[in-house]
């Protein structure tokens, strides 16, 4: 965590570490047993966006509401920490994933918040609760090579062999989907903190992924019909055209009442 911003601080620190103890199993449910090839090539571009997307948010600059810690470690200011979020999933909205769908997405989304709640010195226990308890539910062997891992991009490729190992695949897409829009919503209720990481150069790699990996879910959609509600939810992302920091802020605030109604339908 040499270098990070608000935003790549949030992307980084996905993390499902609390999810150990899973148990092993065999599940294949929701996986044909065989792909197109379309499919595959669909699959394998979602995730070298989601890779590149995480690689380009990690280039961004650090923002003044951090400071650098002795150990090189970067934390929120004390100022920016009087002013607690009050836009985070309650953890409690993990009661209402039913379906093993849902189930990956409240994961994911409450991972991030927890992340966010962590930063600003705010409560955490109800979350590594919910989290937990989520985690057992879904029961995907998966799980076990993130432990010990600080971040989840940290091993984004041994979770995604893992699932696909697994007959998780499908799950993969709902965990990363999900954490975008939630990262999204996060970034979309301090845009005028976080828009000082960008430069004009990396609005436009960043809107271009966003745009590429948007499409690319949508049209795996088609062979994962449980895919549907996540593309319902990423399609504020279409409006992400910017080649300019300036036209990356407009867009971001035209755009924070349809985020936050994809903040919302992650979990119903």
């Amino acid at each position: 965590m040499k270098k990070l911003s608000f935003f790549a601080v949030v992307l980084a620190a996905v993390a499902f570490v609390a999810c150990k103890g899973t148990q092993n199993n065999n599940n294949q449910d929701g996986t044909d047993s065989v792909k197109s090839f379309e499919q595959e090539q669909i699959e394998q571009n979602i995730k070298v966006q989601i890779d590149s997307l995480a690689s380009d948010f990690g280039k961004l600059k650090p923002l003044p509401m951090f400071k650098k810690e002795g150990d090189g470690k970067y934390v929120l200011t004390d100022e920016e920490k009087q002013v607690k979020p009050d836009y985070l999933f309650a953890p409690s909205v993990a009661e209402s994933a039913i379906t093993l769908a849902e189930k990956y997405r409240a994961i994911s989304a409450l991972s991030v918040d927890k992340e966010v709640a962590k930063l600003y010195d705010m409560p955490t226990d109800e979350y590594e609760e919910a989290i937990t308890k989520l985690a057992s539910d879904i029961n995907d062997p998966s799980f076990k090579v993130l432990d010990g891992v600080s971040n989840v991009f940290a091993a984004s490729g041994d979770l995604y062999n893992a699932m696909n190992e697994n007959g998780r695949i499908n799950y993969f897409w709902q965990l990363a989907a999900s954490s975008i829009v939630e990262q999204l919503y996060v970034a979309s209720q301090n845009s005028e903190k976080f828009i000082g990481a960008f430069d004009d150069e990396s609005v436009a790699d960043i809107t271009l992924r966003v745009a590429l990996l948007q499409d690319a879910i949508e049209r795996l959609s088609a062979y994962d019909p449980e895919l549907v509600p996540v593309t319902e939810a990423i399609k504020p992302l279409a409006v992400f055209n910017a080649i300019t920091v300036d036209e990356f802020k407009t867009q971001l605030e035209q755009a924070k009442e349809d985020i936050a109604a994809s903040h919302k339908s992650l979990i119903k």
